[in-house]
């Protein structure tokens, strides 16, 4: 264990180039009230060799039971191959097991549950819950076709006259039926092109029927299964990971939220403009100390108005969280959240995590280097108000389109000089198509020789980005040139 102490020179006005301007800083930072810096962290790589034998132990589970399920097929006989109905019936059978038991592992992964999160983080999960996507879908295919010729072998009849007969006449076939079709448009709403058309309230309302999908598929699997129908062993695997998936999800995504809100008072306390196009919102309530909320991470809020409370949106906390408060700086990018910029103080709010590991949890380095785009600055303020350092540990980039219209760009500034942090603000346009940093001095170099000579000990910094996701990786292929090892780069990209 380290112990870092905080740095609190005397207190001096910032400086802006409008003297109008200028005055309202003077007050607003005089004003900002900041938490306590943390004065421990704990550094090196072990504590990261610890939350990977946690992974390696979950991912074990998850193979143990597909491989579970793959073996009580061949114990049953699955393997028995005589003629054509046997092959078909058992590509039926073993794809309708294996693509379920991925389904439900898939649904974790996505179903942002506390425990996952903390040793995945968001965007791992989802990564990998995308790359689950399309086996999935096509085992499930797979089962619904070879189901459909097994039983038009057996009938003696072609497969779309047994597909009919079959939704007519076969027990929960036909919410089997719309199973598949629900799973159908989930996927074709997850690929990029479609992604792209749609506004993230129509995509998340489509992604719904993903549960709706597992839950018109449970009572096909114990009516008509012949791996589960009538065995102890099996039914008692599946009964029990369905129990558990539904628990997670049914606790951890509505009950748990809607109770914390409502015991802690959840309530919009006040709006400020910080920029043309954001503002900061503030959540107060009680004894907030006790979510557990870290610097850096996020929370799904849901104002609870008339005609918003279905709609929820994830948003970065934009200040150290108190026991009191939690802060969110919103920049509108649609409908909602310019709304948002206008809710009334009183307003009830639900808010689901705190979610990310985009925390000095992870830190392993001394030196921590806080890059920020935009609207990415509200977790990078966060982290650079309560982050354990000494003066001169941390460097801080953000970069904007405009430095007088930049959210949270003074606050910024105040945190670095009270804490002797060094702050780079590089506004202006691209110096290239392919570079990430602005036209200026030193332009003609490579973006990594460029950020190397700004944060000369970006090789052995920690490294946290927060932006658009675009923006990030040119920004990670930045650091790779440099010489920051993987394992010191931290990236929260604003993506769904």
């Amino acid at each position: 264990m380290l112990a870092l102490f905080s740095f609190k020179p005397k207190i001096q006005v910032a400086h802006s180039k409008h003297p109008d301007k200028a005055g309202r800083l003077a007050v607003m930072t005089n004003q900002l009230q900041l938490v306590t810096p943390n004065t421990k962290v704990r550094l090196g790589l072990k504590k990261l060799l610890s939350i990977a034998r946690k992974q390696d132990a979950v991912e074990a589970i998850a193979i143990f039971s597909v491989v579970f399920v793959t073996v009580t097929f061949l114990l049953d006989g699955g393997a028995s191959f005589n003629g054509l109905y046997s092959y078909v019936d058992a590509v039926d059978r073993l794809t309708a097991l294996v693509a379920t038991d991925l389904l439900l592992i898939q649904t974790m992964l996505i179903a942002r549950v506390p425990w996952l999160d903390k040793l995945y983080g968001h965007d791992r999960a989802t990564a990998v819950h995308k790359k689950l996507g399309k086996p999935v879908l096509y085992l499930i295919i797979a089962h619904f076709l070879a189901s459909v010729w097994a039983y038009a072998i057996l009938d003696s009849k072609n497969v779309i006259a047994e597909l009919v007969n079959m939704v007519l006449n076969v027990p929960d076939i036909l919410t089997a039926t719309l199973a598949f079709a629900c799973m159908i448009l989930v996927v074709v709403t997850s690929i990029k092109i479609a992604r792209k058309k749609l506004s993230y309230e129509a995509w998340y309302l489509a992604h719904l029927l993903g549960y709706a999908s597992i839950l018109f598929a449970i009572p096909h699997e114990f009516s008509t299964g012949v791996d589960i129908y009538g065995k102890p062993v099996a039914t008692a695997f599946w009964v029990g990971a369905y129990f558990f998936v539904a628990g997670n999800i049914v606790w951890f995504r509505f009950l748990n939220p809607i109770v914390y809100s409502f015991v802690h008072g959840l309530r919009i306390e006040k709006v400020n403009v910080e920029s043309s196009d954001a503002s900061s919102i503030y959540v107060s309530g009680s004894r907030l100390g006790k979510i557990g909320t870290k610097s850096g991470q996020f929370f799904i809020l849901r104002v609870l108005t008339k005609d918003k409370w279905w709609r929820a949106h994830p948003f970065s906390i934009s200040a150290a969280p108190t026991d009191k408060s939690i802060r969110f700086t919103v920049g509108i990018r649609g409908d909602d959240t310019k709304a948002l910029q206008t809710v009334k103080p009183g307003t009830r709010v639900i808010l689901e995590g705190p979610y990310g590991v985009f925390t000095e949890d992870r830190r392993t380095q001394e030196k921590v280097t806080l890059i920020a785009a935009g609207i990415g600055a509200p977790p990078i303020r966060a982290l650079a108000e309560n982050i354990a350092a000494r003066p001169g540990d941390v460097s801080i980039v953000y970069r904007v389109r405009n430095a007088d219209d930049a959210p949270l760009v003074e606050e910024l500034r105040e945190i670095a000089r009270r804490r002797g942090f060094f702050l780079h603000v590089l506004d202006g346009k691209r110096a290239h198509n392919a570079s990430w940093l602005p036209a200026g001095a030193g332009d003609q170099k490579p973006d990594h020789e460029r950020l190397a000579d700004l944060i000369p000990n970006i090789a052995k910094s920690d490294v946290y980005i927060c932006g658009p996701a675009a923006w990030t990786h040119t920004v990670e292929k930045s650091l790779h040139k440099a010489g920051t090892p993987l394992a010191q780069i931290h990236a929260e990209e604003f993506a769904w």
